[in-house]
């Protein structure tokens, strides 16, 4: 336990320090001026101080002011040493936080007395915060290990969902990458980005539910195929919100959202406005973005260029403007990942050939 000791006259500092050195496991810091105590701020550690009121420059209550202003001594104990009796003094220091006081001359009996009662409560109150310190990791790991179970979770799914479709896996990647940098773009804290990119790989779950005939037809859905297709929407919101985790819970609703437009026109309930959660706008610009900017059965894969102005075109109407324009911020980074996709598809199909020939060889 150190202990802080403020003396501007010599035989008392003194004194004090051998005091100290009597106290159970204790050791004395002693300085001779307030100066000198404020020149070895912030780096100095002590667990207690005690402080004579009457000094030259600074007294003890204007040194204690000062002293707290640093964090890390805000909850240290206080003790006063003043030979003035008068109550004036006595509540400006009870006032600036002083915990007990002792008089001069000091006693040497009552030092012991009042000094140990409060080292005693100095060490229980760092039990306290080591315990508390303990639990705080404690949760934190446990939680850690949580959102870890709940990332496996959502990477197997999306590994079931890329069964039904290969090009699935590589989309929903794309688009979780894309929604992480509009919601960067955004100005949203970055444990949300960090999880809507989590969450995201899940906005289409639900086509697991549709039967092959439709998810992987070639050339244009029929209006009956197409409202089928719909439905993966809820299904996926279904899937998904059952669960208590708050990642999955994320993941439903964006699930549920990300076909929503901001003019009230889309599905699957007609959302408008600010009424669609902030996590389904963005996700249904990524998700736009990636579906025009490659390749489906149904079209071939549009210019980089020609859909950014088509994206920018429908702000206010099919999407949320304020995400169009972090979109519009983010088209850096959003074209980077694109062309990252790109040279990893590349070289798989390169490793892929390679195999191949191996084989026939």
């Amino acid at each position: 336990m150190r202990i802080l000791l403020v003396d501007d006259n010599s035989t008392n500092l003194k004194l004090l320090t051998k005091l100290v050195a009597k106290l159970d496991h204790c050791e004395a810091l002693p300085f001779a001026s307030p100066d000198a105590v404020l020149s070895a701020l912030p780096e100095l550690d002590f667990d207690i101080a005690i402080i004579d009121y009457q000094m030259p420059v600074y007294n003890g209550v204007e040194l204690y002011t000062e002293i707290v202003r640093f964090e890390k001594y805000a909850e240290v104990p206080v003790i006063f040493v003043t030979a003035d009796k008068d109550m004036t003094t006595r509540m400006a220091a009870l006032n600036a936080g002083a915990i007990d006081f002792l008089t001069k001359p000091v006693n040497p009996v009552e030092f012991q007395a009042r000094v140990q009662n409060i080292v005693s409560l100095a060490r229980a109150r760092r039990q306290l915060a080591d315990q508390a310190e303990w639990l705080r990791r404690e949760v934190e790991r446990a939680v850690g290990e949580l959102r870890e179970r709940e990332q496996e979770i959502i990477h197997r799914l999306t590994l079931a969902a890329e069964y039904k479709d290969p090009e699935t896996a590589r989309h929903t990647l794309r688009v979780a990458a894309y929604s992480e940098a509009i919601a960067i773009e955004l100005g949203l804290p970055s444990h949300v980005c960090h999880d809507i990119r989590l969450a995201a790989p899940m906005h289409d779950i639900g086509k697991v539910a549709m039967p092959d005939t439709v998810l992987l037809k070639q050339g244009r859905l029929t209006e009956a195929e197409y409202r089928q297709m719909q439905s993966h929407a809820e299904i996926g919101s279904d899937i998904l919100g059952r669960s208590r985790s708050s990642l999955l819970q994320l993941a439903s609703e964006i699930a549920a959202s990300h076909h929503e437009r901001w003019d009230g026109q889309g599905y699957p309930n007609r959302l408008v406005g600010t009424a669609i959660p902030i996590s389904g706008r963005i996700v249904c610009v990524a998700d736009n973005f990636d579906a025009l900017t490659t390749e489906r059965p149904y079209k071939p894969a549009w210019s980089f260029e020609r859909t950014v102005e088509h994206i920018l075109g429908r702000a206010g109407t099919q999407f949320d403007p304020d995400c169009v324009a972090a979109f519009g911020r983010a088209l850096p980074r959003i074209q980077a990942i694109m062309e990252q996709d790109r040279r990893e598809q590349m070289e798989e199909a390169d490793k892929a050939v390679a195999s191949a020939n191996e084989r026939v060889a």
